[in-house]
Protein backbone atom coordinates (compact mmCIF):
# COMPACT_ATOMS: atom_id res chain seq x y z
CA UNK A 1 0.00 0.00 0.00
CA UNK A 2 2.55 2.14 0.98
CA UNK A 3 4.40 1.66 -2.76
CA UNK A 4 1.04 2.30 -4.70
CA UNK A 5 0.10 5.41 -2.56
CA UNK A 6 3.76 6.76 -3.47
CA UNK A 7 3.33 6.51 -7.06
CA UNK A 8 -0.41 7.41 -7.29
CA UNK A 9 0.05 10.54 -4.59
CA UNK A 10 0.09 14.05 -6.13
CA UNK A 11 3.48 15.55 -7.43
CA UNK A 12 4.51 19.24 -7.35
CA UNK A 13 4.73 20.90 -10.67
CA UNK A 14 8.67 20.97 -11.99
CA UNK A 15 9.51 22.91 -15.06
CA UNK A 16 12.54 21.32 -17.08
CA UNK A 17 13.77 22.09 -19.69
CA UNK A 18 15.42 19.01 -22.00
CA UNK A 19 18.62 18.49 -23.93
CA UNK A 20 19.56 15.41 -26.13
CA UNK A 21 22.98 14.23 -26.08
CA UNK A 22 24.54 11.99 -28.43
CA UNK A 23 25.89 8.78 -27.52
CA UNK A 24 29.45 7.70 -28.04
CA UNK A 25 27.85 4.62 -29.95
CA UNK A 26 25.47 6.77 -32.28
CA UNK A 27 22.50 6.69 -30.18
CA UNK A 28 21.11 9.44 -28.13
CA UNK A 29 19.22 9.94 -24.51
CA UNK A 30 17.33 12.74 -23.36
CA UNK A 31 18.69 14.97 -20.08
CA UNK A 32 15.56 17.10 -18.79
CA UNK A 33 16.75 20.00 -16.21
CA UNK A 34 15.56 21.84 -13.52
CA UNK A 35 16.67 24.52 -11.37
CA UNK A 36 19.24 27.46 -11.83
CA UNK A 37 21.74 26.74 -14.30
CA UNK A 38 24.29 28.79 -12.15
CA UNK A 39 24.19 26.91 -8.67
CA UNK A 40 27.11 25.47 -7.63
CA UNK A 41 25.63 21.66 -6.81
CA UNK A 42 24.29 19.52 -9.80
CA UNK A 43 22.19 16.44 -8.27
CA UNK A 44 22.16 14.00 -10.89
CA UNK A 45 19.14 10.99 -10.78
CA UNK A 46 19.07 7.90 -12.33
CA UNK A 47 15.60 6.44 -12.63
CA UNK A 48 13.97 3.16 -12.19
CA UNK A 49 12.78 0.39 -14.40
CA UNK A 50 10.70 2.27 -16.82
CA UNK A 51 10.82 5.65 -15.30
CA UNK A 52 11.21 8.66 -16.38
CA UNK A 53 11.45 12.49 -15.72
CA UNK A 54 7.45 11.54 -14.86
CA UNK A 55 8.41 9.58 -11.91
CA UNK A 56 7.13 10.60 -8.41
CA UNK A 57 10.11 10.19 -6.74
CA UNK A 58 11.74 12.20 -9.67
CA UNK A 59 9.18 15.15 -9.39
CA UNK A 60 9.46 15.38 -5.68
CA UNK A 61 13.43 15.20 -5.63
CA UNK A 62 13.68 18.22 -8.61
CA UNK A 63 11.18 20.44 -6.79
CA UNK A 64 13.23 20.23 -3.52
CA UNK A 65 16.47 20.01 -4.68
CA UNK A 66 15.53 23.42 -6.78
CA UNK A 67 13.88 25.01 -4.02
CA UNK A 68 16.99 24.21 -1.89
CA UNK A 69 19.20 25.78 -4.72
CA UNK A 70 20.83 22.78 -6.48
CA UNK A 71 20.73 22.11 -10.42
CA UNK A 72 18.80 18.96 -11.01
CA UNK A 73 19.39 16.33 -13.96
CA UNK A 74 18.01 13.35 -15.22
CA UNK A 75 19.34 11.66 -18.05
CA UNK A 76 16.84 8.94 -19.01
CA UNK A 77 18.12 5.41 -19.90
CA UNK A 78 17.60 4.82 -23.61
CA UNK A 79 14.34 4.15 -24.95
CA UNK A 80 12.31 5.98 -21.61
CA UNK A 81 12.21 9.72 -22.58
CA UNK A 82 9.19 9.19 -24.73
CA UNK A 83 11.48 8.65 -27.95
CA UNK A 84 12.38 5.00 -29.09
CA UNK A 85 16.22 4.93 -29.08
CA UNK A 86 18.37 4.39 -32.54
CA UNK A 87 20.34 0.93 -32.07
CA UNK A 88 19.47 -2.73 -31.37
CA UNK A 89 19.94 -2.20 -27.63
CA UNK A 90 18.04 -0.55 -24.73
CA UNK A 91 18.91 -0.49 -20.94
CA UNK A 92 19.60 -2.90 -18.08
CA UNK A 93 20.14 -3.44 -14.29
CA UNK A 94 23.87 -3.21 -15.03
CA UNK A 95 24.85 -1.06 -17.70
CA UNK A 96 27.31 1.07 -15.56
CA UNK A 97 29.36 1.47 -18.92
CA UNK A 98 26.62 3.66 -19.89
CA UNK A 99 26.32 6.25 -16.73
CA UNK A 100 30.12 6.13 -16.90
CA UNK A 101 30.24 8.52 -20.00
CA UNK A 102 27.05 10.19 -18.66
CA UNK A 103 28.63 11.19 -15.00
CA UNK A 104 32.07 12.03 -17.03
CA UNK A 105 30.22 14.75 -19.17
CA UNK A 106 28.54 16.15 -16.45
CA UNK A 107 31.85 16.26 -14.60
CA UNK A 108 33.01 18.67 -17.57
CA UNK A 109 30.61 21.37 -16.69
CA UNK A 110 33.01 21.62 -13.65
CA UNK A 111 29.97 21.41 -11.29
CA UNK A 112 30.09 19.71 -7.56
CA UNK A 113 28.27 16.23 -8.83
CA UNK A 114 25.87 14.35 -6.49
CA UNK A 115 24.31 11.17 -7.96
CA UNK A 116 21.46 9.37 -6.84
CA UNK A 117 19.97 6.44 -8.39
CA UNK A 118 16.47 4.67 -7.56
CA UNK A 119 15.46 1.15 -8.06
CA UNK A 120 16.91 -0.30 -11.37
CA UNK A 121 19.20 3.50 -11.22
CA UNK A 122 20.17 2.38 -7.88
CA UNK A 123 21.38 -0.73 -8.89
CA UNK A 124 23.32 0.59 -11.65
CA UNK A 125 24.77 3.61 -9.84
CA UNK A 126 26.23 1.42 -6.99
CA UNK A 127 28.09 -0.93 -9.67
CA UNK A 128 29.43 1.57 -11.24
CA UNK A 129 30.89 3.20 -7.77
CA UNK A 130 32.33 -0.15 -7.06
CA UNK A 131 33.88 -0.83 -10.25
CA UNK A 132 35.46 2.37 -10.07
CA UNK A 133 36.51 2.40 -6.38
CA UNK A 134 38.76 5.39 -5.56
CA UNK A 135 38.85 6.60 -9.01
CA UNK A 136 34.92 7.07 -8.87
CA UNK A 137 35.64 9.97 -6.08
CA UNK A 138 37.17 12.44 -8.65
CA UNK A 139 33.84 12.92 -10.01
CA UNK A 140 31.54 12.82 -7.21
CA UNK A 141 31.28 14.02 -3.97
CA UNK A 142 28.38 12.16 -2.31
CA UNK A 143 25.78 8.99 -3.68
CA UNK A 144 22.98 7.45 -2.92
CA UNK A 145 20.78 4.13 -4.07
CA UNK A 146 17.37 4.44 -2.88
CA UNK A 147 14.93 0.63 -2.76
CA UNK A 148 17.91 -0.54 -5.13
CA UNK A 149 17.69 -4.56 -6.00
CA UNK A 150 21.21 -4.96 -4.42
CA UNK A 151 20.61 -9.11 -5.42
CA UNK A 152 18.38 -9.56 -8.97
CA UNK A 153 18.16 -12.86 -8.65
CA UNK A 154 16.02 -12.16 -5.07
CA UNK A 155 14.12 -9.20 -6.44
CA UNK A 156 13.41 -11.19 -9.97
CA UNK A 157 12.08 -13.93 -7.57
CA UNK A 158 10.13 -11.84 -5.36
CA UNK A 159 8.62 -10.02 -8.44
CA UNK A 160 7.71 -13.18 -10.09
CA UNK A 161 5.01 -14.36 -7.73
CA UNK A 162 1.61 -13.77 -5.98
CA UNK A 163 0.71 -9.79 -5.58
CA UNK A 164 4.04 -8.79 -6.65
CA UNK A 165 3.38 -10.92 -10.43
CA UNK A 166 -0.51 -9.70 -10.71
CA UNK A 167 0.44 -5.65 -9.96
CA UNK A 168 4.12 -4.77 -10.54
CA UNK A 169 5.49 -7.03 -13.10
CA UNK A 170 1.86 -7.08 -15.03
CA UNK A 171 2.94 -3.09 -15.35
CA UNK A 172 5.88 -3.34 -16.18
CA UNK A 173 5.84 -6.02 -18.87
CA UNK A 174 3.09 -3.98 -20.80
CA UNK A 175 5.54 -1.21 -21.78
CA UNK A 176 8.48 -3.16 -21.65
CA UNK A 177 7.03 -5.69 -24.43
CA UNK A 178 5.34 -2.45 -26.61
CA UNK A 179 9.10 -1.15 -26.68
CA UNK A 180 10.08 -4.81 -27.73
CA UNK A 181 7.48 -4.80 -30.23
CA UNK A 182 8.27 -1.75 -31.88
CA UNK A 183 12.08 -2.39 -32.30
CA UNK A 184 11.10 -5.68 -33.73
CA UNK A 185 8.85 -3.92 -36.43
CA UNK A 186 11.65 -1.60 -36.98
CA UNK A 187 14.02 -4.70 -37.91
CA UNK A 188 16.21 -3.54 -34.91
CA UNK A 189 16.25 -6.89 -32.94
CA UNK A 190 15.19 -10.45 -33.25
CA UNK A 191 13.36 -12.71 -31.52
CA UNK A 192 9.89 -14.95 -30.92
CA UNK A 193 7.20 -12.47 -30.81
CA UNK A 194 5.15 -15.49 -29.99
CA UNK A 195 6.98 -16.41 -26.84
CA UNK A 196 7.23 -13.06 -25.57
CA UNK A 197 3.68 -12.21 -25.87
CA UNK A 198 3.57 -15.96 -23.44
CA UNK A 199 5.95 -13.82 -21.01
CA UNK A 200 3.99 -13.27 -17.62
CA UNK A 201 7.46 -12.77 -15.26
CA UNK A 202 10.54 -10.60 -15.92
CA UNK A 203 12.93 -13.69 -15.75
CA UNK A 204 10.86 -14.82 -18.84
CA UNK A 205 11.14 -11.23 -20.44
CA UNK A 206 14.45 -10.95 -19.09
CA UNK A 207 15.90 -14.49 -20.76
CA UNK A 208 13.98 -13.77 -24.49
CA UNK A 209 14.74 -9.97 -24.88
CA UNK A 210 16.73 -8.17 -22.09
CA UNK A 211 19.93 -10.80 -21.76
CA UNK A 212 20.59 -11.72 -25.45
CA UNK A 213 19.92 -8.16 -26.65
CA UNK A 214 22.82 -6.94 -23.87
CA UNK A 215 25.42 -10.14 -24.26
CA UNK A 216 24.25 -12.27 -21.44
CA UNK A 217 24.01 -16.00 -21.98
CA UNK A 218 20.29 -15.67 -20.34
CA UNK A 219 18.43 -14.33 -17.57
CA UNK A 220 20.34 -16.05 -14.81
CA UNK A 221 23.61 -15.04 -15.98
CA UNK A 222 22.21 -11.46 -16.84
CA UNK A 223 20.68 -10.96 -13.10
CA UNK A 224 24.21 -12.86 -11.35
CA UNK A 225 26.87 -10.30 -13.10
CA UNK A 226 24.52 -7.01 -13.32
CA UNK A 227 23.59 -7.40 -9.34
CA UNK A 228 25.63 -4.69 -7.31
CA UNK A 229 25.70 -6.41 -4.27
CA UNK A 230 29.80 -7.86 -4.93
CA UNK A 231 30.55 -4.68 -5.32
CA UNK A 232 29.43 -3.02 -2.12
CA UNK A 233 32.64 -3.85 -0.77
CA UNK A 234 34.38 -1.78 -3.25
CA UNK A 235 32.88 1.96 -2.74
CA UNK A 236 35.27 4.66 -1.80
CA UNK A 237 32.47 7.19 -2.09
CA UNK A 238 30.25 8.44 0.95
CA UNK A 239 26.92 6.52 -0.16
CA UNK A 240 23.68 6.03 1.11
CA UNK A 241 21.72 2.81 0.96
CA UNK A 242 18.22 2.76 1.98
CA UNK A 243 15.77 0.34 1.68
CA UNK A 244 12.68 -0.48 3.57
CA UNK A 245 12.41 -3.54 5.55
CA UNK A 246 8.93 -4.01 3.83
CA UNK A 247 9.76 -3.29 0.22
CA UNK A 248 8.24 -5.59 -1.96
CA UNK A 249 10.82 -6.20 -4.47
CA UNK A 250 13.40 -7.27 -2.09
CA UNK A 251 12.81 -9.11 1.16
CA UNK A 252 14.16 -8.00 4.07
CA UNK A 253 16.58 -10.74 5.19
CA UNK A 254 18.33 -10.88 1.32
CA UNK A 255 18.86 -6.97 1.79
CA UNK A 256 20.75 -8.28 5.15
CA UNK A 257 22.77 -10.57 3.07
CA UNK A 258 23.51 -8.08 0.33
CA UNK A 259 24.85 -5.47 2.55
CA UNK A 260 26.94 -7.39 5.19
CA UNK A 261 30.44 -6.77 3.40
CA UNK A 262 29.51 -2.97 2.54
CA UNK A 263 32.76 -0.79 2.83
CA UNK A 264 33.05 1.63 5.61
CA UNK A 265 32.22 4.16 2.71
CA UNK A 266 28.48 3.16 2.65
CA UNK A 267 26.21 4.13 5.15
CA UNK A 268 23.26 1.80 5.20
CA UNK A 269 19.43 2.42 6.28
CA UNK A 270 16.81 0.35 6.50
CA UNK A 271 13.53 1.93 7.86
CA UNK A 272 11.04 -0.68 9.02
CA UNK A 273 8.36 0.83 6.32
CA UNK A 274 8.13 2.67 3.64
CA UNK A 275 7.75 0.35 0.27
CA UNK A 276 9.43 0.59 -3.01
CA UNK A 277 10.32 3.84 -2.90
CA UNK A 278 7.02 4.15 -1.08
CA UNK A 279 8.54 6.55 1.94
CA UNK A 280 6.10 9.09 3.40
CA UNK A 281 5.33 11.83 1.24
CA UNK A 282 4.74 14.18 4.00
CA UNK A 283 7.03 17.08 3.93
CA UNK A 284 8.74 15.38 1.23
CA UNK A 285 10.83 13.05 3.58
CA UNK A 286 12.81 11.21 0.62
CA UNK A 287 13.87 13.94 -0.95
CA UNK A 288 14.77 15.81 2.03
CA UNK A 289 16.71 12.83 3.33
CA UNK A 290 18.40 12.59 0.09
CA UNK A 291 19.66 16.42 0.60
CA UNK A 292 20.98 15.89 4.01
CA UNK A 293 23.13 13.24 3.08
CA UNK A 294 24.68 15.41 0.31
CA UNK A 295 25.05 18.33 2.44
CA UNK A 296 27.33 17.08 4.68
CA UNK A 297 30.71 18.02 5.11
Amino acid sequence: MQTLAAALAPTPRVEFSRERWETPDGDFVDVDWAGDPGAARLLILFHGLEGSSRSHYARNLAAVASASGWRFALPHFRGCSGTPNRLPRAYHSGDSEEIDWMIRRFASTGTALYAAGVSLGGNVLLKWLGERGAAATELLRRAAAVSAPLDLAAAGQALDRGFNRRSYTRAFLATLKAKANAKLDLGQISFDRRRMARARTLHEFDDLVTAPLHGFRDADEYWKRASSAPWLERIDVPTLVLNARNDPFLPAARFERATRGASRHVLIESPATGGHVGFPARDQWLARRILDFFSRP
